[in-house]
């Protein structure tokens, strides 16, 4: 009896590590974001955020990940101005406050469904060394993400495979 129970706690423990593993990899990848919205409490309807956003999400097998979400149609602006220069117009200061982008070392809870964004580096300093947390679901071969975090709750983002 000893020796089944063993066998099923042991085939068991196995599983679930199995199953792990199999949601980061799942994970790992290039993605492309299909939509942003945010759930009007109001309408209890989700609505397209800000207009419209697009970007990318990329989670490699060593933990590292990035992001860059930008407004929809960022690349269309017609001002053209120089990197690293403090001589660009208002106009394209505010431009560029559309562009989000960091960079992190993320950790999965699988048993809760929760990725850990511990970001590096980030376009807004204040965001710098900060850890968020993404709900994680995946309806086929559509990844979801949304933020726990106070101030972005509500938001769902929907990637698919680029």
């Amino acid at each position: 009896m000893k020796i089944i129970t063993t066998l099923l706690l042991s085939l068991l423990f196995i599983g679930c590590k199995s199953s792990i593993m199999e949601n980061e990899n799942k994970l790992t990848g290039l993605w492309s974001l299909v939509v942003m919205d945010n759930y009007n409490e109001k309408t209890n309807q989700w609505e397209v955020w800000n207009g419209g956003m697009q970007g990318y999400i990329l989670y490699d097998n060593k933990n590292n990940m990035s992001l860059h979400l930008l407004t929809k149609d960022y690349e269309k602006f017609d001002l053209r101005f120089p990197d690293f220069d403090d001589s660009i117009s208002l106009e394209a200061l505010k431009h560029l406050t559309n562009s989000y982008v960091y960079f992190a070392k993320y950790s999965v809870d699988a048993v809760d469904s929760i990725v850990t964004h511990k970001r590096i580096s980030h376009s807004n300093p204040g965001e710098w060394g900060k850890s968020v947390q993404r709900r994680i679901s995946f309806i086929g071969d559509t990844l979801v993400l949304e933020p726990l975090e106070k101030e972005t709750a509500g938001l769902r983002l929907k990637w698919v495979k680029y």
